[in-house]
């Protein structure tokens, strides 16, 4: 798969810096997320594509059929393309570390790509993520960080959704943590920082 699968932008990083992948939302863009991940991990070079599909003029990364209701044949095809768009940038730029970071539809596609291709990643953060089926991953997700964030009234993303996905995460032997509000479907101060803690720490432990 080429570098060039989705329209990106790539910010360069620091010599010897991780890599970090972010995916926007539903209606978002290559732009929305950058600046973001810059944050979240200093000095990183960051890649960000743009979604493919079209939802009423909103760049999604997969079609669905209604609220919560996948494409399924649309997700495993935008799973294996972003999984190889994703492999030919590690392959060129030879990161430290990758990491990723994805919210709502992108934190679903992020979710999917880390189930099919487990030893990609070092970390992930999903920012409501929903998962409304019974994962399957391919391989072990043993020594896979992954930060999960959320809201306890988000209308989008149920609770008990999380949870479950959560659950079968640890299940399948991730390291995961779990940070929550009491709001709904925003990105909240919180969880912001609960990111920047959770790559700092892991960036640190995989020093060790």
């Amino acid at each position: 798969m080429s570098k060039d699968a989705y329209i990106h932008k790539l910010l360069p990083g620091e010599s010897g810096s991780p890599l970090v992948f972010a995916l926007h939302g539903t209606g978002g863009d290559e732009n929305q997320l950058v600046g973001f991940a810059r944050e979240l991990v200093p000095g990183a070079t960051v890649v960000s594509p743009r979604g493919d599909v079209s939802e009423m003029g909103a760049a999604r990364f997969f079609r669905r059929t209604g609220e919560g209701v996948y494409d399924m044949p649309d997700l495993m095809r935008a799973t294996t393309k972003m999984a190889g768009f994703m492999k030919a940038h590690v392959e060129a730029a030879k990161p430290s570390r990758v990491f990723a970071l994805g919210y709502s539809n992108g934190a679903n596609i992020l979710a999917t790509t880390l189930f099919a291709e487990p030893g990609l990643f070092d970390a992930v953060a999903l920012m409501h993520p929903l998962i409304p089926f019974a994962p399957e991953a391919t391989a072990s997700l043993q020594d896979r960080h992954v930060l999960i964030t959320a809201g306890r009234r988000d209308p989008i993303c149920p609770p008990e959704l999380t949870s479950r996905l959560d659950s079968y995460l640890r299940a399948e032997g991730a390291d995961v943590r779990l940070e929550w509000h009491e709001g709904g479907h925003e990105v909240r101060p919180n969880e912001i920082e609960a990111a920047k803690r959770f790559f700092a720490e892991v960036s640190k432990e995989l020093s060790k």
